[in-house]
């Protein structure tokens, strides 16, 4: 056994195991995520800022770290758990261990842990505050560090990962914190419709999705108002992924709601929601959020869309749902059910070119199912409808 490593819930249950990754202590919201793959790409989703994720697999780094898959330009978690961390990578791709990916970022991990015992306890009590520690294991301790650190209900986190100005995706990761990055060897052609992205924690999977439509995108920090959306004259609006409470984030409602309003003479920007870019438009059609027991995150959850009464396999990162009884308005129609818990999943306005998922149809990792909203948003800002 190296060195001890402790995660304490602030309910009073400790689970003691060995550190890997980074040596430190970190509190954060503890979820799990049923992915069988993709450990790298959940560490690199800006949706878990704030959380600490443990995987429900029970072997995970065996394939290693590549620079191709990565959903943003540094890792997020707060803490990673794992019931063992591989000591073998194997893979043609791969350029470093799980292990110095998380020591060089600074993510502190634990394993040797009963994962599927963490689990059980999080599907009963419900997810909460957690300390991850390698620094200070002394159980008593971590405890009340879990009880002292701030929960998710009220915070804004979209301002901790959106980028501080515009930049132009253009085929290759750029640094998101200063807006712009190496240019690529070779400038992509764009064909396609100008998209703007709202930043609310942005996924690299969703520009990959729109580059492969042929589509140019700006993405535009999450404080960007609706007139800073109107000057870049897009075809079409993506409110991407964020971590945190939705209803934390006010500024991101009101240029949303703003965009609603079709200008004189004009018509309403076509605009596609996902996961909280879906909770933002929710809001600003009048609904409201709520928090989940212990959240959606994974890669294989059934979703019915209730147009087609067709079934997908998707991948879902959330914490927070809109609440469909909210919903009152004629003009919204729900479209996507979940089927675990009957939760909203999608929605679309029965006037306006607008429509949105809790879900993650850029998959990233996962199955492909809703790979075709992408396909339907091109459409949309073709001819404006849904």
């Amino acid at each position: 056994m190296g060195t001890r490593a402790v995660l304490a819930l602030e309910d009073g249950k400790v689970y003691q195991g060995e550190a890997f990754g980074a040596i430190g202590e970190r509190s954060g919201e503890v979820v799990f995520n049923t992915s069988m793959t993709g450990y790298q790409e959940v560490l690199t989703d800006p949706s878990y800022r704030g959380q600490i994720v443990a995987m429900t697999y029970p072997l995970i780094g065996n394939y290693g770290v590549n620079e191709e898959d990565v959903e943003s330009h540094r890792p997020w978690v707060e803490g990673f758990v794992v019931r063992e961390a591989s000591r073998i990578r194997s893979n043609w791709r791969s350029t470093k261990s799980l292990e110095d990916y998380l020591k060089e970022n600074g993510v502190p991990g634990i394993q040797g842990i009963d994962t599927r015992n963490l689990t059980k306890h999080i599907r009963t009590a419900g997810a909460m505050r957690a300390v991850l520690s390698s620094a200070d294991i002394d159980p008593d301790r971590a405890v009340a560090k879990a009880k002292a650190s701030p929960g998710l209900v009220g915070r804004d986190l979209v301002r901790e990962v959106t980028g501080e100005k515009p930049w132009e995706w253009s085929g290759g990761p750029p640094s998101r914190r200063a807006g712009s990055g190496p240019a690529p060897a070779v400038r992509p052609v764009w064909a396609g419709p100008k998209v703007v992205v709202m930043d609310y924690g942005v996924k690299y999977g969703i520009l990959r999705r729109l580059e492969a439509l042929g589509c140019r995108a700006i993405v535009l920090p999450a404080s960007a108002t609706a007139e800073d959306v109107a000057a870049q004259e897009p075809a079409g609006v993506v409110l991407s992924n964020g971590p945190g409470d939705p209803a934390a984030v006010p500024y991101a409602v009101e240029t949303v709601r703003r965009l609603l309003e079709a200008p004189p003479g004009g018509r309403v920007i076509p605009i596609f929601g996902i996961c909280m870019g879906h909770q933002i438009l929710g809001q600003a059609l009048g609904g409201r959020t709520f928090k989940l027991k212990f959240g959606h995150h994974g890669a294989n959850h059934p979703v019915k869309d209730l147009r087609t009464g067709r079934v997908a396999i998707t991948v879902q990162n959330h914490g927070f749902v809109v609440d469909i009884e909210s919903l009152a308005s004629s003009d919204v129609e729900i479209t996507h059910i979940n089927l675990n818990d009957q939760t909203l999943e999608g929605m679309r306005h029965r006037r306006l070119p607008v429509f949105s998922v809790q879900f993650h149809p850029e998959a990233s990792p996962g199955p492909h199912d809703a790979h075709y909203l992408f396909a339907r948003f091109f459409e949309m800002m073709k001819d404006g409808h849904a």
